[in-house]
This record gives structure tokens, C-alpha cells and sequence, in this order.
């Protein structure tokens, strides 16, 4: 007794959107937890943000970075299982940047970002490269107030680094 343990959950069928839930077991004095999960039906509309409908975290790039961060693999996994599940589901990554450098450098860190993020898609998870499409837009498209010139804090700017995976066919 008294030992508390949290167990991620994660729910999945075919034809849904995977759900996850953080159990705490605590003091419960039999072996057996009960919880429910629900799913939602994968319904997936063109030009919408893959990751809204599976209610992703962000997938966020640290400053002047284009590696995956380990919280952006958990993220990237739904968008793979997402992907598996529906053969017919293609996506656009729109990888971003916030504009703390110059244009043509945040350009070409953002198609670095792209490539990155498709990349871990195509061979984590065996996606077919003719599913996913996708460009950088470098600091274009900010998805805050901070663009050139404005003060912003570390976090704002951290909302600006980011990737997106808008559905073309579903």
C-alpha cells in the first residue's frame, strides 16, 4: 500500500482516432483499475490539421534546431497509427519557424524541419512517400503576434517552431 504508479493507456480501433489516458492506480486495494476511454470516429475532413482531430500535442523544434525532440516522437506515432489505420489518409507537413533569424536562414531551417519530420514518418513507420507532401514556410505563417521586431518571450517563440499535418485525402 502506498504506492502510487501512473500508467499511460492508450485506446485504438480501426476506423477511430487513438485516445490516451494517464491512470493512477493509488491505494487501490485490488489488482484490478477500471477506467473508460472513449474514441472518437476518425473523421477526417480535407484542409483540416490532422492533429486537431487526434488532439496531438504540438510538434515543436527547439531554437535553430531540425532534429525530432523525444515529445514530438510520441506525437508523430499518432500521426503514424493514424496513417496505418486509414491507407487512404495523405497529409501536407508545414513545418514553421519563429522569426528570430533572418528570412532566407528561417526558410531554409523550416524545409530542414520538413524533411526531418517526413523523414520519421516515412521510416518509423512505413508510410509511403507519395502519402505525405509538405514544404517549409520558414517564419510566414506565425502562429502568434511574434514576428519580426516584436518582443516575445521564449515560450511565445516556442509556439512559432512547429509542424503541422494538413489532410489533402482522406
Amino acid at each position: 500500500l502506498g504506492c502510487t504508479k501512473n500508467y499511460a493507456i492508450r485506446a485504438q480501433m480501426r476506423h477511430y482516432a487513438t485516445n490516451e489516458k494517464v491512470v493512477a492506480t493509488g491505494n487501490i486495494p485490488s489488482e484490478i483499475v477500471e477506467t473508460t476511454i472513449l474514441l472518437k470516429k476518425g473523421d477526417f475532413v480535407v484542409g483540416t490539421d490532422l492533429g486537431k482531430v487526434l488532439d496531438l500535442k504540438p510538434i515543436y523544434f527547439d531554437f535553430d534546431k531540425s532534429d525530432i525532440r523525444p515529445d514530438a516522437e510520441i506525437e508523430l506515432k499518432k500521426v503514424i497509427e493514424a496513417m496505418q489505420t486509414f491507407p487512404d489518409l495523405k497529409i501536407d507537413v508545414r513545418s514553421h519557424t519563429d522569426s528570430r533569424a533572418p528570412a532566407d536562414y528561417n526558410l531554409s531551417l523550416s524545409e530542414r524541419r520538413n524533411k526531418a519530420t517526413i523523414q520519421y514518418l516515412i521510416q518509423k513507420g512505413n508510410i509511403q512517400p507519395n502519402r505525405i507532401s509538405g514544404r517549409g514556410y520558414g517564419e510566414e505563417q506565425t502562429y502568434n503576434h511574434c514576428t519580426d521586431g516584436v518582443a516575445c518571450t521564449a515560450e511565445e517563440h516556442q509556439l512559432n517552431r512547429r509542424s503541422e499535418f494538413i489532410i489533402i485525402n482522406k
